[in-house]
């Protein structure tokens, strides 16, 4: 009888699936056998292991500034709640008990996404099983797939949440906007963006425009329809509204303005914990001489050609100049830097004063630290010690690389971590409540 040695391996995969966490399990389990008159058994090479395959994965991801998390699968086999609450915690999205009585077995919506989710590795020749998570994963949270979206004057789902092709955002981006988040059963900031957005409508001239309390009530029917308390981030839109004919002028709307609050499950859209790096782009951020970047409109093209820039660049997000030269803010988010111990940020001259950026500048006075506004320049960006951005979307975000000088010693600084504390601590015990009814409490 031939004398062979047989080697066989064995591939089960199983996806989760609960809102608004989905995650991928693929588990390698290799094994050999042979005839007895072997003595003894080859073991596997790095490549029929597998491994070499996961570690490609894992150095591209670092290469490409997003290291995904990485968790021991045995520890998650022992205690999963434990674990499950520590990796949503370290991705910022909610812990939900569903999550640990998930059904394997494939989603009609997943189409290829979840090869993007969790890996898992085990095999008896190595002594850890790892999970890899790339961190801009939770960009498409099944949940979100569902929702259900305020457009004019109720609530829609989202493959039917339309505006008309004469509404005047299609026509001109001729909007006005704002994004807010949710803390714990409370809105961040309302009062303050809402402000601003009446600012903004009145600047530009919009009629007919909805009450305080009206937009407050849609706001609220929307996350309170969609199960929305925590982890959530709202685009509340207001267009000029619909128009009569085609055609630039606000003369042909008759209607009133359109009213859009789109609630999504999003975490920080930035890896807060690492940092991210940016680029300086060519594209110069708008004068005041033409249009104010104090209005808080939907016509975004000037920040998006500066992001088209980054994105060429395999940065996060870009640092846009003013006519001058000096910084200005990012495509995003406002910009801060730190050095020898003192914080600097730029004047709201060309930059959108946002509201994080002034919340963040009064936790910086409350944290008995010494506040700069004032002109700065690209390169005292580049020769900083610690650098942050600020923004609803983003919340506070380290930048550890600006056109490939390392900001620091390329690690969060302790005045980022410090005014990020503040901050955390700040969202969770301010913000006005959601008015839950009690049946949705439990």
């Amino acid at each position: 009888m031939d004398q062979r040695l047989a080697l066989t391996q064995h591939w089960n995969v199983g996806v989760h699936h609960a809102a608004p966490l989905r995650l991928l399990t693929f588990t390698t389990c290799s094994c050999i056998t042979c005839q007895p008159s072997f003595d003894k058994v080859v073991p596997l090479s790095f490549l029929e292991l597998g491994l070499a395959g996961l570690v490609a994965i894992y150095s591209e991801l670092c290469e490409l500034g997003n290291p995904p998390p990485v968790i021991d699968a045995e520890d998650l086999e022992k205690d999963p709640e434990a674990v499950l609450r520590g990796l949503c915690q370290d991705l910022g999205i909610p812990f939900q008990p569903s999550m640990l009585r998930w059904e394997s077995g494939p989603r009609e919506f997943d189409g290829i996404w979840p090869l993007g989710g969790m890996v898992v590795y085990t095999s008896r020749q190595v002594s850890r099983n790892l999970v890899l998570i790339p961190r801009n994963f939770h960009l498409r949270f099944p949940a979100n797939e569902k929702i259900l979206v305020w457009v004019g004057d109720e609530l829609l789902p989202r493959e039917s949440a339309k505006v008309s092709v004469l509404d005047s955002v299609v026509q001109g981006g001729d909007a006005v906007w704002e994004g807010l988040r949710i803390y714990n059963r409370k809105i961040f900031k309302l009062e303050e963006h809402l402000d601003r957005l009446f600012d903004s409508a009145k600047a530009l001239a919009f009629s007919n425009v909805p009450t305080r309390e009206a937009i407050k009530e849609a706001i609220f029917k929307t996350l309170i329809s969609n199960g929305m308390f925590d982890n959530a981030h709202i685009r509340l839109t207001l267009t000029r509204g619909k128009k009569v004919t085609s055609g630039m002028s606000p003369a042909f709307n008759l209607y009133g303005c359109t009213l859009i609050v789109l609630a999504e499950w999003k975490p920080p859209v930035y890896d807060n914990s690492g940092g991210i790096k940016l680029v300086t782009a060519t594209t110069r951020r708008n004068s005041p001489n033409s249009i104010d970047s104090k209005i808080h409109h939907n016509n975004l093209i000037n920040n998006i050609l500066a992001k088209i820039e980054g994105n060429l660049a395999n940065a996060e997000d870009a640092v846009m100049l003013d006519k001058d030269g000096f910084v200005s803010e990012t495509n995003a988010t406002n910009i801060f830097m730190v050095k020898k111990g003192q914080v600097l940020t730029p004047h709201a001259d060309y930059c959108l004063p946002g509201i994080t950026r002034t919340t963040v500048m009064d936790l910086v006075v409350q944290e008995k630290l010494v506040l700069h506004e004032r002109r700065i320049s690209l390169s005292e960006f580049h020769v900083a010690d610690e650098v942050w951005t600020t923004g609803t979307m983003g919340e506070l975000t380290p930048v550890v690389m600006i056109d490939g000088r390392v900001i620091g010693n390329g690690e969060v600084g302790p005045v980022t971590r410090q005014i990020q504390s503040a901050y955390k601590a700040l969202t969770a015990e301010s913000g006005l409540p959601i008015p839950i009814p009690t049946n949705e409490k439990a």
